[in-house]
């Protein structure tokens, strides 16, 4: 469950900056970038990090860090018109990618259920 709320914390974050760098002042945008960028490099890192036994999670989850960073750096050196642009393309590269870790998510716990590796507490006790 950990792994499913973090891939949705950072589909919503980016999906946020999605929004942001639409509406927002290339200003603003620039703040955003930067605050969001560390925030989901943070929860990619930790992805990837403790799924690393997991390779199409933690391949993913580098991915997304990965296009994190570099959006953190963007919003660093270039100026706020470009950041702005590159804020956009970089959230909608993260939202993508959290995507496919949801779906990774879900059809690795799907093939757990089928194949009787994963009980619950309840048909364990059982």
């Amino acid at each position: 469950m950990p792994r499913y709320l973090s891939w949705l914390a950072l589909a919503v974050a980016a999906g946020f900056l999605v929004v942001a760098s639409v509406g927002f002042a290339a200003s603003t945008v620039t703040s955003l970038a930067f605050a969001i960028s560390v925030v989901t490099l943070v929860i990619s890192a930790g992805i990837a990090y403790g799924e690393r036994y997991h390779r199409a999670a933690a391949i993913t989850a580098v991915l997304a860090a990965g296009v994190s960073a570099w959006t953190l750096v963007a919003s660093l050196v270039f100026a706020s018109s470009t950041v702005q642009t590159l804020a956009f393309a970089g959230s909608l590269a993260v939202v993508g990618l959290s995507l496919v870790g949801l779906t990774e998510h879900e059809l690795s716990h799907g093939a757990e259920q089928s194949s009787g590796t994963r009980k619950s507490p309840l048909a364990a006790a059982a």
